[in-house]
């Protein structure tokens, strides 16, 4: 079935026009070629899509659900050709855990103050790009390393690393912990976009390891007690849970938060959003 939008802007502008005629000089198309493409149309859905009488032209019970249809895939359409071709209405922003962690509030309201015009959107992606190599935002907030040849990025600040613990963990009394304390311990570890990679520790001293893929998961399973997690600070503030609690992991390095974008195509507002989450994480 091939169904072209030629056609379904011929069906609505006959229905609004109500004659074929009208539909023509609307559409800047002789009467013969809004017939023929009206036939086009019901010869590829297979139905009857308009009733003509001697006074207007009615949509039959089959065309008043495709003109419904057509009407919406229409407006779609002039959707996608604005975004396509503004690029500034909505800036959508990946992420694959935290977002911006105590920042991400401070920066949703001083975007909206400072370019209101252009909607923000937080996208979370389980990825290590935070969604943006699968499409689904327009640049990423990272804190893992990204692959250079295919994308451009800068660090915007830094982050402490915590230790995830059951409330009723022993540890759970401690002002910190080491990363040498973790090697008696099982480590939940998101290995596809996590921060936290065995590399953390020397070959000699590692703990065990346990894998998870959602940042929902790893909480449920630290909060058993049974395992423990490690994780940028912005955790903290992004999922409070009851039954986990977080300790500062004293000789951890920290996280470099960068904003990351392909290298072939930087977005129109990058710039806007580097400087504004690098004065954030400098304060």
């Amino acid at each position: 079935m091939d169904v072209e939008l030629r056609q379904l802007r011929c069906l609505v502008a006959i229905v609004e026009a109500g004659t074929f005629t009208d539909a023509a000089a609307e559409l800047g198309l002789s009467q013969a070629q809004v017939s023929r493409t009206l036939a086009g149309l019901e010869n590829a859905l297979g139905v009857r899509l308009l009733r003509r009488t001697s006074r207007q032209v009615v949509p039959t019970a089959a065309g008043t659900r495709v003109l419904a249809h057509a009407r919406r895939v229409l407006a779609e359409a002039e959707e996608l050709v604005r975004e396509a071709t503004t690029g500034d209405s909505t800036l959508r922003i990946g992420h694959a855990w935290s977002a911006l962690g105590r920042h991400t509030v401070a920066f949703q309201r001083r975007w909206e103050r400072g370019l209101p015009e252009v909607r923000l959107q937080l996208v979370r992606t389980n990825s290590a790009t935070g969604g943006l190599a699968e499409g689904a935002c327009d640049l990423a907030v990272v804190r893992t390393e990204p692959d250079r040849r295919r994308f451009s990025g800068v660090v915007v600040g830094v982050e402490r690393r915590y230790c995830a613990m059951a409330t009723d963990d022993a540890w759970a009394r401690r002002r910190f912990v080491r990363l040498s304390d973790l090697a008696e311990r099982t480590v939940l570890l998101d290995r596809r976009a996590g921060s936290t990679t065995p590399q953390l520790w020397p070959d000699d001293r590692q703990p065990s390891f346990e894998d998870t893929a959602d940042v929902d998961d790893w909480l449920t399973s630290v909060s058993s007690g049974r395992v423990v997690g490690i994780t940028s600070e912005a955790t903290l503030t992004q999922y409070r849970r009851s039954g986990v609690v977080f300790r500062p992991v004293r000789d951890a390095p920290p996280l470099p938060v960068r904003v990351i974008w392909w290298r072939d195509e930087r977005p129109l507002h990058a710039g806007k959003v580097v400087d504004l989450l690098t004065e954030l994480y400098r304060r």
